[in-house]
């Protein structure tokens, strides 16, 4: 007979040893062509494996491996560290909305199983300064999964870069839009919306540029999306909306073609004024926390010529958190200008 204690004792390790055996895991492979003349071949292809033992519904995020958007996916670096300019998108991403929109957004792996998904980097990389030489191509390792409680929660993979010797062309100019309207694929219907969520969003950059105008000192609004007051952050977000409501976000050049469920909208930065919206976008409400609206403050603020913001987070949570942690970065950061121009609920 065991005793009590040597029987709970043996319990814990085999609940201990169970729990470990069903960690979820993931690892990445990228692989390709080791040499290639022309940036236009320069295509990998990535293998996501799930390693544990659990089913895993993983996110396809817009900068993970799992997408083909030509977001910042892969680290991409020489022997002696140069990198290519990246030259690809800025991602108005929510992880809400993509569980929300259910298994167009999500791609599930069984135990053992694994998903190509091959990669044209002359879409998102320019090689003309780095120049010719081999380069290491590393995806990115950040995974979210979605959690039984229907939550999304970080998974980092493992990685194996490729190795790849670049010469030749070097870069990939993306060809001008022929704007001879101002939208591109979009029913009449999204034309509506459009111009509705213009006009709100030109009033949102109207109205953020005159609160910041005639608010020189912390306040709560300042405070919980822009972190610690200082003159230079005031000074940053106030630069960004007015060059912002400088422009007529209504003569924007909307494109509504991309399909992504699970994500709202991407722009080109240097790309002024055009504008790709996707399957979330058309889900939103027009005004209020991730809005239709609130969207085309995020991606303007994308643009380079008013201001080139980053996507450090996704998410009021998030941006709240970076407001906190580096307020240097949640000055940057394209969500944390569209819940300070939303401002819902609302603050002084």
């Amino acid at each position: 007979m065991f005793s009590s204690s040597l029987r709970a004792t043996l319990i814990a390790l085999v609940a201990s040893a169970v729990a470990v055996s069903a960690a979820p895991g993931l690892s990445v492979k990228v692989a390709g062509p080791e040499a290639v003349t022309g940036v236009d071949n320069l295509k990998v292809k990535t293998t996501i494996t799930n390693t544990g033992d659990e089913i895993l519904k993983i996110l396809n995020e817009p900068h993970s491996p799992l997408s083909k958007l030509p977001a910042k996916t892969f680290k991409v670096t020489d022997a002696n560290g140069a990198a290519p300019a990246f030259t690809g998108i800025k991602v108005k991403y929510s992880p809400a909305a993509a569980i929300a929109a259910g298994k167009d957004a999500i791609t599930t792996l069984a135990p053992g199983q694994s998903v190509e998904v091959e990669h044209d980097l002359s879409e998102a990389y320019n090689f003309s300064k780095s120049g010719e030489g081999v380069y290491s191509v590393e995806a990115n390792n950040l995974f979210y999964i979605v959690d039984p409680s229907n939550k999304a929660v970080p998974l980092y993979a493992t990685t194996e870069a490729h190795h790849a010797k670049l010469t030749g062309k070097l870069a990939v100019v993306r060809a001008p839009q022929v704007k001879r309207a101002t939208f591109n694929g979009c029913s009449s219907t999204q034309q509506s919306q459009l111009n509705t969520a213009a006009s709100s969003a030109q009033s949102y950059a109207s109205s953020a540029a005159s609160y910041l105008s005639s608010h020189t000192s912390s306040t709560p609004r300042f405070t919980t999306w822009f972190g610690t007051y200082t003159s230079s952050r005031h000074t940053t977000a106030l630069n960004h909306f007015n060059n912002i409501n400088s422009h007529s976000i209504s003569s924007y050049w909307f494109d509504c073609t991309c399909t992504d469920s699970g994500t709202y909208a991407y722009v080109y930065p240097d790309s002024f004024g055009e504008v790709y919206l996707c399957g979330a976008f058309w889900q939103a409400p027009n005004t209020g926390t991730d809005s239709k609206a609130g969207t085309l403050i995020h991606e303007s603020s994308h643009f380079t010529v008013n201001g080139g913001t980053q996507d450090y987070v996704y998410g009021q949570s998030g941006a709240k958190q970076l407001a906190i942690s580096n307020p240097d970065e949640a000055v940057m950061n394209a969500d944390n200008h569209e819940y300070f121009a939303e401002n819902n609920p609302a603050q002084s």
